[in-house]
């Protein structure tokens, strides 16, 4: 069997995805990364579709960090896919986001 990253990162900003992927190395988590650039393609690869065929879906990423602000779809569609199945629904997804707004 393959071995399936522990992590899964979903984040279309570039700058962002590498700057997570480094903290993640500098935490020893490094090799075990999986990157995807949109909502479109979390749902594929957490449902083993298109590109993601070959995967096996029970086959769960540990932990889905998830950008809410996705192109094609966004993040709040991907988390409520992601409760609603009962293969994924134990899987902890934490929550990323940023705001251009200024403080008050």
């Amino acid at each position: 069997m393959a071995h399936e990253p522990d992590i899964l990162l979903v984040e279309d900003n570039p700058t962002d995805a590498e700057l997570t992927e480094r903290a993640l190395k500098k935490g020893g988590f490094g090799d075990r990364v999986t990157i995807v650039r949109d909502g479109a393609e979390a749902l594929d690869y957490l449902f083993a579709k298109g590109t993601f065929a070959h995967r096996v879906v029970e086959n769960r990423p540990k932990v889905v960090f998830l950008d809410l602000k996705l192109p094609k779809v966004d993040g709040i569609e991907v988390l409520r896919r992601v409760r609603e199945d009962e293969r994924l629904r134990s899987v902890p997804v934490v929550v990323l986001t940023s705001s251009q707004e200024g403080r008050c």
